[in-house]
């Protein structure tokens, strides 16, 4: 989830810098009585682990600054991302009780300033366990629909990685485009329910005509609650809540695929 957190701020920081710039990601222990840090911010004594982001951009207007955080909320154009990457980095880090900080000024760049509470000691139970097993490799393919750039890569690493055979597309109209040049069986389509132009369940409909045997896995930085709540999807339909980790995402993909 880290890793999560830098490649969204990092990709943020590289769009807010088109024409090029400087990128600086730095680590530090600070307490919380630093008087380097803003009264304002909200955080609770003691000792932390900070993590910054910082770029000399186009920064982010005052009027905008206090939405970035919220759901769908994006200032990019259509197609370029859907607004979750903040928010799933917001709620990362409150999932962690940890706070975010942002600094911006427009013209001038943005700084991101996470604050996780250090852990005075750890035990085995917190070390991440392998999930290197036989049974969770693959050879089928699967059709992934992600429009966000660094979702997308990872999703694709990571099943490239277990063997997969990995068709990735940025939405509905080159996702069709792909099926339609791809004379091999489609094991998987792996999508997104949110996406410009037509939604994850739409795509899933269309294919699921020319590809019966194809299964389907929706994802969504929104509940499996909230989906079904607002009718996008029927309950029990397989389904994963971003932000999702490796792990998540191989078990969740071979056990959909190993489905009668």
């Amino acid at each position: 989830q880290v890793i999560q957190i830098i490649m969204y701020l990092v990709v943020n920081a590289r769009d807010a810098m088109p024409s090029g710039g400087r990128l600086l990601v730095e680590t530090k222990t600070i307490r919380s009585d630093d008087p380097s840090l803003a009264e304002s911010l909200d955080i609770q004594p003691g000792l932390y682990v900070m993590l910054s982001v910082s770029d000399n951009g186009c920064g982010i207007d005052e009027k905008i600054l206090p939405h970035i955080f919220e759901p769908f909320f994006t200032t990019k154009g259509l197609g370029k991302g859907t607004g979750l990457g903040l928010s799933m980095v917001y709620g990362i880090v409150k999932q962690s009780g940890g706070t975010i900080q942002v600094v911006s000024e427009v013209g001038q760049g943005t700084t991101f300033r996470i604050f996780f509470p250090w852990v005075d000691e750890f035990t085995a139970d917190h070390l991440p366990k392998p999930i290197e097993s036989p049974t969770l490799r693959g050879t089928e393919t699967i059709l992934l629909v992600e429009d966000d750039e660094v979702v997308n890569h990872m999703s694709a690493h990571a099943l490239k990685e277990y063997g997969y055979t990995v068709i990735a597309a940025y939405d509905a109209f080159s996702a069709y485009d792909l099926v339609e040049h791809y004379n091999q069986p489609i094991h998987l389509l792996l999508t997104d329910v949110v996406l410009p132009k037509e939604s994850g369940r739409a795509i899933a409909d269309k294919l699921k005509s020319k590809h019966p045997e194809m299964k389907v896995l929706f994802m969504s930085g929104y509940t499996n609650e909230a989906i079904v709540h607002h009718g996008i999807l029927e309950r029990g339909i397989a389904f994963m809540q971003k932000p999702f980790t490796v792990e998540d995402l191989i078990r969740k993909v071979r056990t959909v695929l190993d489905q009668s």
